[in-house]
């Protein structure tokens, strides 16, 4: 199988550069058709010799992934479709797993809504992505085709991992595409530009806390830890009090900020108990809570809260010095919306 060269560093692309007898100089000129010029193939490198691209293309490819299909929302959200390459099969054919990115729209930004693994371990029951199980981690160039392949590439302002999977199940790969959206060799965006989203796998939280500086958000969801274990295994794992607790111990009052997500269920986790416990969970911590409205789904015991509802919630978290925001819904009628990317391929 060919090196993919996309997601790859300069040092590393001048290690291959060499392998294929190029100059070491190469590594820096490939970088930049890459990352710059977002070029799909090794033959459009034209500042390479010839013989040289020749000699590439025989060992590597650019690995950029076209989007199999993209549907278009009434509110201007477009889903696209991805086939991926997965290094990590988990027991499934590898090459029939596709995954969805979405590109957000707003008046001033275009945000993309970027996925990092095919399905999901952490089977949380009311998001459709963890229904479907685990099928693979997304390599850097599966990850950045999300970014490089669609209509708008060239028009993201901000992106947020928050797609397909647990991006900190699958950090090394996150990790190298933060770290080429950020580089003066990449595209050399603000690290304020990146969320990544998390529902707290506190061995690699911390890793990123420690090695990035990109905005955080936890998905919570319920202060109450049996209620919260209810919907998300990972509760038994790592609990949302000891995430809280590690966020305490970082700075969030400079450049770099932390929000909950906080997906609203009429009746099970909007009352004023529900307040109560989350205004004591987070006392001490500068933060905020992104509410989101919930989006049906099969089989599934509890409905959306009411507007209204969730305004009054909204109140009543404020009134307990948390700041509370309704997040607005984007892109349902798609199934683009929160907890609902499935990377269904429709054939018909």
């Amino acid at each position: 199988m060919k090196e993919r060269l996309l997601g790859k560093t300069p040092e590393e692309l001048k290690q291959i550069a060499l392998s294929a007898g190029l100059p070491a100089f190469a590594g820096k000129q490939i970088a930049r058709w890459l990352y710059v010029n977002r070029v799909r193939t090794i033959s459009e490198m034209t500042n390479l010799s010839k013989a040289g691209r020749e000699a590439l293309a025989a060992i590597a490819e650019v690995g950029m992934l076209e989007p199999l299909d993209v549907q278009v929302s009434a509110d201007g959200t477009k889903k696209y479709l991805f086939p991926v390459r997965c290094p990590v099969g988990a027991g499934h054919d590898v090459e029939e797993s596709c995954v969805e990115a979405v590109m957000i729209p707003e008046a001033d930004r275009k945000t993309l809504c970027v996925s990092s693994q095919a399905g999901c371990k952490m089977g949380c029951k009311f998001c459709m992505t963890g229904r479907q199980g685990f099928h693979g981690n997304l390599g850097a160039a599966d990850i950045l085709s999300q970014f490089f392949a669609i209509d708008e590439a060239g028009e993201l302002t901000n992106t947020v991992f928050m797609g397909m999977g647990e991006p900190l199940d699958n950090w090394e790969e996150v990790k190298r595409v933060i770290t080429v959206l950020t580089a003066d060799w990449g595209l050399a965006w603000s690290p304020k530009r990146i969320t990544l989203s998390t529902i707290g796998v506190i061995p690699t939280l911390r890793r990123f806390l420690d090695e990035c500086k990109c905005h955080l958000a936890v998905s919570l969801h319920n202060p109450f830890p049996e209620e919260r274990l209810e919907m998300m295994p990972v509760q038994k794992a790592w609990t949302a009090a000891e995430v809280v607790r590690l966020l305490k111990t970082y700075d969030f009052t400079g450049q770099r900020r932390v929000s909950f997500e906080y997906t609203v269920f009429d009746g099970w986790n909007n009352t004023p108990r529900h307040a109560d416990a989350l205004v004591r969970l987070l006392r001490g911590l500068e933060c905020r809570i992104n509410l989101i409205r919930f989006h049906r789904i099969p089989d599934f015991p509890y409905g959306p809260a009411s507007a209204r509802a969730m305004e009054e919630f909204r109140d009543m978290l404020s009134e307990g010095g948390v700041t509370a925001t309704i997040r607005a819904s984007r892109g349902e009628d798609i199934f683009a919306a929160c907890g609902l990317l499935a990377g269904k391929h429709n054939k018909g």
